[in-house]
């Protein structure tokens, strides 16, 4: 018996560090910030500013993802001591215009590789798809790696913002979504995040659960929050005062721990007008 216990130490003492670190889990979370306008006037973001970094240096995520972020916004939540930022604006594939901006936490994920596509029949440069008139609207995704398990392989994260006007650009959105997932990170772990402007039950949805699994309905834990995610601005409104536009999907093998949409406010304001939706996952 005191072999048997001499032979355990020796195992602990002598497995890598690395490992013990595999499938630690972290949070990922998709946020619409609501672009900066004046005429939200006291909802207007340098109203709110302060409060959306404060919320996000509160619940501690790793990764996020933001959709309607202007180009003063990204810069704003640049402020984050230890992010990095991928993305380009939806207008030039520089900086013009609202970003699905994926913002990692350094010391945990190293960055490989990142680029963006526009949801349209030339998503290669800046362009509206289909029947889609008011914005351009794209994909942003990134290739990661864990540093505290490399021997893990990469995965990947998917940002994107869904026309909320054209049905058929929603539906073929989905479809350009899954072909270029698929494309880009073949089997690896993937999830895909963001403002979809599609219900649950809507054809864009269905056509993304057909390859993808809805965070909410596989965490271990009961969702947190109301399921609507769209509240307006309208903290007064019966929660959920819409239905869910936000999701987070991913791939097999990926374990959701908990899920949850946040119903921050301070002084009896929303920080914006969709609540932030985190996970708490496990990769494989």
């Amino acid at each position: 018996m005191h072999r048997l216990f001499a032979l355990l130490a020796c195992l602990c003492l002598s497995a890598s560090p690395q490992l013990a670190h595999a499938g630690e889990p972290w949070r990922l979370a998709t946020y619409n910030l609501r672009l900066n306008v004046a005429s939200d006037g006291i909802n207007a973001w340098p109203q709110r500013r302060a409060q959306v970094l404060a919320l996000i240096r509160y619940h501690g995520w790793d990764i996020f993802g933001t959709q309607e972020g202007l180009p003063d916004q990204i810069a704003d939540l640049e402020q984050l001591a230890g992010f990095e930022r991928v993305g380009v604006g939806r207008d030039d594939g520089a900086a013009r215009g609202e970003h699905a901006a994926l913002f990692i936490r350094r010391e945990r994920f190293e960055v490989l590789r990142s680029g963006t596509f526009w949801l349209s029949e030339t998503p290669e440069k800046p362009s509206k798809g289909w029947d889609a008139r008011c914005c351009n609207r794209i994909a942003t995704w990134v290739e990661l790696r864990d540093r505290r398990a490399p021997q893990a392989g990469p995965f990947y994260v998917f940002n994107t913002h869904f026309d909320h006007e054209g049905l058929v650009a929603r539906r073929e959105s989905a479809k350009l979504l899954l072909a270029r997932r698929a494309s880009i990170a073949g089997d690896a772990p993937t999830l895909v995040i963001g403002d979809f402007n599609s219900g649950p039950g809507s054809e864009p949805v269905q056509i993304l659960l057909s390859e993808l699994l809805d965070a909410r309905a596989t965490s271990r834990t009961p969702p947190y929050g109301p399921e609507g995610t769209f509240n307006g601005f309208r903290i007064d409104a019966p929660l959920p005062a819409e239905e869910r536009i936000d999701h987070i999907f991913h791939t097999r093998g990926i374990e959701t721990l908990s899920w949850g949409a946040l119903t921050d406010s301070r002084q009896g304001r929303y920080p914006s007008d969709h609540l932030p939706v985190e996970v708490l996952l496990r990769l494989p």
